[in-house]
């Protein structure tokens, strides 16, 4: 066995890879097949695009399965696919007809000269390290919303990205959708006037009340990779799978999970990607046992200038209902989250906001005039066709790392502004908190080695 907990044999077949010797912190050095003289197949590789995914259950399944369906039209091919869950590594490889090459540490994908592309649909705490490492080896990059955990990885991100010319989309699909462009569209063309208030709502971060004592992990499981560059930490079932949404280390409650997607859309329609808020204000209730630590209820204030307006995230708040039931039944529309836009001449609803977007039948039937804005639009409303378009031709996605890492500090500093139970101010042009040096300790974090930006 080696220092990973890999059989020998298996693994070395698995990472196309020779182990000569033990590295830094008793890890295996590898080096790839291909240093040895050995090749990877890539047929059709002129045309079509070699992807490799880093994480596979969950989102990653449908990731997953997305991929396979474009291979079968002959423009992708999926040859790797990786996990720290064997279970998952084993299904995985299996929908690929056994042609994918399995992984259990991503590090030996980036390796390969082959991969032109990999999506990255792990835990949250592991977005920001795997994204600039695939970027520093060249990789373009589908990253799974929210984009980071803390300041300072946001911005290691977006260096990595400009520095290594790659191409990043962020995994906020509500972007991409079709009621989302007319809604964009809408407002964007003055019909509601000038936006002075965007307020979001949500549904409350569930609590552990039925908390379970730490354990061994699963055999099939790599506790260690899972964890990454988080604190180690004995193994307990409340940390996975998915639940690790409801912690602020690896998660960061519905703010950062569906606050991702819903205020994605509120930077977009607004125009204010490359701008940021003044101020953060935040009340909330926190749990007051077992492991999940997010704010159970919250309500954040966002205050923008130049233009001014306010952005509010509400968890539970108001929600609206979708005035058209018969839809709300035969197509399963959320009305859980969305978001209310007010204009100085008049309002516009948006519904859910990811893989699904809904708004008013007034945003879809108008049409603007011929000199009227155009915004922008994904091929095929379709959130991957725009990753790809921006692999071929080198323009922005459109949750470009800039926007997801925007998107990502709201909802960062929401949660540090009720950790600190205070009033946070921001420089949005040089991304600091400013006038609290405690707040300020809290926009980095120590990583793990050696799973470090």
């Amino acid at each position: 066995m080696d220092h990973l907990g890999i059989p020998r044999r298996r693994f070395l077949k698995a990472s196309g890879a020779t182990l000569v010797g033990l590295g830094a912190a008793g890890l295996p050095t590898l080096v790839p097949a291909r240093a040895l003289g050995a090749t990877y197949s890539t047929p059709g590789a002129k045309d079509r695009l070699n992807i490799a995914l880093i994480g596979v259950g969950g989102m990653g399944s449908g990731h997953l399965g997305y991929m396979l369906a474009r291979q079968s039209r002959g423009d992708v091919n999926v040859v790797a696919v990786c996990d720290v869950d064997e279970n998952r590594l084993a299904a995985a490889v299996k929908s690929t007809g056994g042609k994918a090459t399995p992984y259990r540490d991503y590090r030996y994908i980036l390796e390969r000269a082959d991969v032109d592309a990999v999506v990255i649909a792990t835990p949250d705490h592991w977005h920001a390290v795997q994204t600039v490492h695939a970027c520093e080896a060249g990789k373009h990059v589908y990253v799974e919303k929210p984009a980071c955990c803390t300041i300072e990885e946001g911005k290691a991100m977006v260096r990595a990205a400009r520095e290594h010319k790659v191409a990043v989309q962020v995994g906020s699909q509500g972007r991409s959708q079709r009621e989302a462009f007319y809604a964009h569209q809408y407002i964007a063309n003055g019909m509601i006037g000038r936006v002075h208030t965007v307020k979001c709502w949500h549904y409350a971060t569930p609590s552990d009340d039925h908390p379970v004592p730490d354990s061994e992990p699963p055999p099939e499981l790599d506790w260690d990779l899972w964890l990454g560059p988080l604190p180690w930490r004995p193994f307990n079932r409340r940390y996975l799978h998915g639940v690790f949404r409801w912690l602020l280390e690896s998660g960061g409650g519905q703010i950062r999970d569906r606050g991702a997607h819903v205020m994605s859309n509120a930077l977009h329609f607004t125009g204010s990607d490359h701008t940021g808020p003044v101020s953060i204000e935040t009340k909330g209730r926190v749990p007051t046992k077992g492991l999940w630590d997010s704010a159970i209820e919250m309500e954040v204030t966002y205050q923008f200038k130049n233009p001014d307006w306010t952005l509010i995230w509400a968890q539970p708040g108001e929600m609206v209902p979708y005035p058209d039931r018969e839809r709300v039944k035969n197509e399963g529309i959320r009305e859980g989250y969305g978001a209310v836009y007010y204009g100085d001449k008049d309002k516009l609803v948006v519904w859910v906001g990811d893989g699904q977007v809904y708004t008013e039948k007034k945003a879809l039937e108008y049409q603007p005039p011929p000199d009227g804005v155009q915004v922008p639009k994904s091929p095929r409303f379709d959130h991957h066709e725009d990753w790809f378009e921006g692999i071929k031709t080198g323009r922005k996605t459109i949750m470009n790392i800039e926007a997801g890492v925007a998107t990502a500090f709201l909802c960062v500093l929401g949660n540090l502004s009720l950790i600190c139970g205070r009033k946070l101010h921001w420089d949005p042009v040089k991304q600091e908190i400013v006038g609290d040096e405690q707040a300020r300790r809290l926009m980095s974090r120590p990583q793990r080695y050696p799973y470090t930006l």
